[in-house]
């Protein structure tokens, strides 16, 4: 009877018949009455004591199996993936593959160790890879009567460059550190001596937001000179400025909030706005005065641009022409546009170049279509070009040999009587696709066979004259002119 070997959570691994060695794993499984079976289950007993030993990984592995790797001396298991290191790090010269979240990995190449946290590496360190320590270093220092202070020293190449600190002290003799004496709440740069001043090239490279010093002196030991030429921002209280000989333009602030722009000699004269053209040349474009605003020369400027729109323009009254609007007034009510037959709306094209209305009032000179239906209730839904006569559980139905026709049902009929109504357009007149079984010829009349299907068979019920002729002997659609 064969063996069922099942794996610890009862699942079936594989079947070992009678007589037979099984080596679906790197363990081999003895069948019932196998001869010679105790070397081959001591091997077995000796593969698990030794865990798999050897440079190369077991070619059958189960998830959860240990292997001892001799060639890297390191224990690892089987995660139904690859093999994995059960303790320490994985060490590679190259970043490794199948981690999971905290394993960690030492780069033999830069002498680093990193964390990974699931997506990346984190270096955990030395931050500087090679020789040498470059890093942010917590250290807790003495002063110069013996108290305590923790700082945060700015390593680069083994050098101690700047020092960041929460009081002010000065290093004792036990916590020396070259190119440091007095230590500053804040920050102190290397080479830095009690007046503040840093010799050799350690300096701060960018902007500084405020000094407190300039040139030795204290800020608030200046004064601004008359006439200064201002290269960046300046503030003024809310009384603001003014401008011209006469004191004739008055910025300035009213009610807190409200920004003011005035021109204090006359409220005849304009305000003028210029701005360069591009080409150098001071262009004229708007004017204020006391009664409003105006162009700076006829006919020239425009208000907006077609990337820059206004949203809304309010006035009394518009004069002019408008080349764009989104509704039209007419005796005090507002007609907006549309693409469908929307009530007290401004009929408009859609995308197809339709115009959509319920009914159309006026005189048509032509139409796109060929023939004249009317809607007919039928029994069932008929495709286009079946022939159709009065009978049925409605009023129509698909047409029989000995039927009188009333028409052919119409894909698009040029004109369509009792649109309103329940039922399918059923072209009268005109020329309309028929169904037709058989070969046609062009000229040749049609008549109603079966099934609402036309053939060239003569009989009472004359559909149509054939204007294309057909030598397929199944059923096809076959433009007629209709004679019912």
């Amino acid at each position: 009877m064969a063996y069922q070997i099942d794996r610890y959570n009862n699942s079936l691994l594989t079947t070992v018949e009678d007589g037979t060695i099984d080596q679906t794993t790197d363990l081999k499984f003895i069948g019932k009455n196998y001869a010679g079976y105790g070397e081959i289950q001591n091997e077995n007993f000796l593969f698990l004591l030794e865990n798999f030993s050897g440079a190369t990984q077991p070619p059958k592995p189960l998830s959860g199996q240990i292997w001892f790797d001799a060639g890297s001396s390191k224990l690892k298991f089987y995660d139904g993936a690859k093999f994995r290191t059960t303790g320490g790090a994985e060490v590679s010269a190259t970043t490794p593959t199948g981690l999971t979240t905290g394993d960690f990995w030492w780069d033999t190449v830069n002498e680093q160790l990193f964390a990974y946290n699931g997506v990346d590496f984190t270096l955990v360190g030395p931050q500087a890879a090679g020789s040498g320590i470059t890093q942010m270093r917590s250290n807790t220092v003495t002063d110069d009567v013996g108290g305590s202070h923790n700082i945060i020293e700015a390593v680069v190449d083994d050098a101690i460059i700047y020092i960041i600190s929460g009081s002010t002290f000065t290093l004792g003799s036990n916590s020396s550190i070259p190119g440091f004496s007095l230590i500053k709440k804040g920050l102190t740069l290397i080479n830095t001596n009690t007046a503040g001043v840093t010799s050799g090239d350690y300096v701060y490279w960018g902007s500084s937001s405020d000094s407190l010093r300039l040139g030795g002196q204290l800020a608030s030991e200046y004064i601004l000179r008359s006439g200064a030429s201002f290269t960046g921002g300046v503030n003024f209280d809310d009384t603001g400025i003014i401008i011209g000989d006469s004191n004739d333009l008055k910025l300035k602030i009213e009610n807190d909030n409200q920004a003011v722009i005035e021109n204090t000699v006359g409220n005849s004269n304009l305000i003028k706005f210029k701005a360069n053209n591009g080409s150098g040349v001071l262009t004229h474009s708007i004017s204020v005065n006391a009664t409003g605003i105006a162009a700076g020369a006829p006919s020239t400027f425009d208000i907006g641009t077609s990337g820059t729109k206004f949203s809304t323009i309010y006035a009394d009254t518009f004069s002019g022409k408008a080349t764009l609007a989104a509704a039209i007034e007419l005796s005090s009510v507002t007609y907006n546009p549309s693409i469908g037959a929307a009530n007290n709306s401004v009929a408009l094209r859609d995308a197809t170049g339709d115009i959509t209305a319920n009914i159309f009032q006026g005189k048509a000179t032509s139409a796109q279509f060929a023939d004249l239906a009317e809607i007919y209730e039928t029994d069932e839904d008929y495709p286009v070009g079946t022939i159709i006569a009065v009978g049925g559980e409605k009023e129509a139905r698909a047409a029989k040999i000995s039927d009188i026709v009333i028409g052919v049902i119409s894909e698009k009929p040029a004109y369509l009587m009792n649109s309103e109504a329940a039922g399918q357009a059923v072209g009268l007149k005109g020329r309309v696709p028929v169904r037709v079984k058989g070969p046609v010829s062009k000229g040749q009349a049609v008549y109603a066979w079966q099934d609402g299907i036309a053939t060239t068979i003569a009989s009472t019920g004359l559909v149509g004259i054939a204007l294309e002729s057909s030598s397929d002997d199944e059923e096809k659609l076959i433009e007629c002119v209709l004679k019912v």
